[in-house]
């Protein structure tokens, strides 16, 4: 079968895996169609990417097609279209007791803690296939990662024509953009990259933006809401710095949510984020729940996916085309593998 490893930075390897088992009682044997590249396989490219080892098969934004369902399975059948929920958790810890299996104290994520999905075939649990009879594999890959940003903007528990902060407008960024704007927030966009505001502002009608190499950044915030304020901010840079400077931007009782997060520690002024009473939230992945409803608004036309796809490879040029995923100038949103 064949198969993409990252052997270490910097280098992939086309290999010849073996071949995965027949589908257990509880699960499906799949064949992969579509992989989404995100920034969690851009920082593994650049050896930069937290709770990660080499060699590893990377891919864990799949859109995949039944080939074989287990004996125990109902609601699956052969040719069924899917998404992937990529996260494995142990279901014992207190996590998982306490219906949070995104933040397992044992979790095992596709394409980073075991491999994924650049291969031909693979074994998937049955519950961690979402069907669609409506869906394209494009659109099926990108469901987690739109997952990341319905899962953040819900531990937010954001509310009407409140302002909320998006720092970061990379893939990550743009999935809380869209779940911020469908729970009716005044959604601003910040980032150093002109290219991506525009893209905000002309695919998904952001209506404030800041550029923060041209503008101070809590002048920017300042005008735009009046001097409040945003009353929820997310970082989704993976920045250290970026998610440091986070601190200055909630209003009085807001709060601040990392989306993205890096190797290395982050430091805030305590009197300042005491005095504003401030909320400080992570957000890891996602869960089923919300790839269910992810599904349902794409089913629905409520979120187009289209503008996001930007460049397009098959599998078998990987080696080729990555390293320029990379690169700013590539001008890449969202890269498209096709097996």
């Amino acid at each position: 079968m064949k198969a993409v490893r990252l052997e270490e930075p910097g280098r992939f390897v086309d290999v010849d895996a073996a071949e995965p088992p027949s589908a257990p009682p509880d699960g499906a044997l799949v064949r992969v169609r579509r992989i989404g590249i995100c920034g969690t396989d851009l920082h593994a490219f650049a050896g930069k990417q937290p709770f990660f080892s080499y060699p590893r098969i990377l891919g864990h934004e799949l859109g995949v097609e039944v080939l074989e369902v287990g004996s125990n399975l109902k609601t699956l059948a052969v040719g069924d279209r899917c998404s992937v929920e990529p996260y494995m958790e142990c279901g014992r810890c207190i996590a998982c007791r306490r219906g949070k299996p995104n933040c397992c104290e044992r979790l095992q994520v596709l394409g980073v803690h075991s491999d994924g999905g650049m291969r031909e075939r693979m074994v998937v649990p049955a519950h961690k296939l979402h069907p669609s009879k409506v869906l394209t594999f494009d659109q099926l890959a990108l469901v987690e990662t739109l997952a990341i940003g319905c899962h953040a903007v819900t531990r937010a528990g954001l509310g009407r024509g409140e302002f909320v902060l998006v720092v970061g407008t990379g893939p990550i960024g743009l999935s809380v953009i869209q779940f911020a704007a469908e729970a009716g927030a005044e959604v601003i966009a910040l980032d150093v990259n002109p290219a991506r505001l525009e893209f905000c502002a002309r695919q998904l009608r952001v209506k404030h933006l800041v550029d923060a190499a041209n503008e101070d950044p809590l002048q920017g915030l300042k005008r735009i809401t009046g001097g409040d304020l945003p009353t929820a901010v997310f970082d989704a840079t993976g920045s250290p710095g970026s998610m440091a400077k986070a601190f200055e931007f909630p209003a009085h009782g807001g709060r601040l949510v990392f989306v993205g997060l890096f190797q290395g520690e982050v430091t805030f002024n305590d009197p300042n984020f005491h005095r504003r009473e401030l909320t400080l939230l992570a957000s890891r992945n996602a869960l089923g729940s919300d790839f269910t409803r992810i599904i349902r608004l794409i089913e629905e036309g409520r979120i187009d996916t289209a503008p996001w796809i930007t460049h397009r490879a098959d599998i078998g040029s990987i080696s080729r085309q990555f390293p320029s995923w990379t690169l700013r100038e590539s001008g890449v949103i969202k890269a498209m593998v096709e097996v």
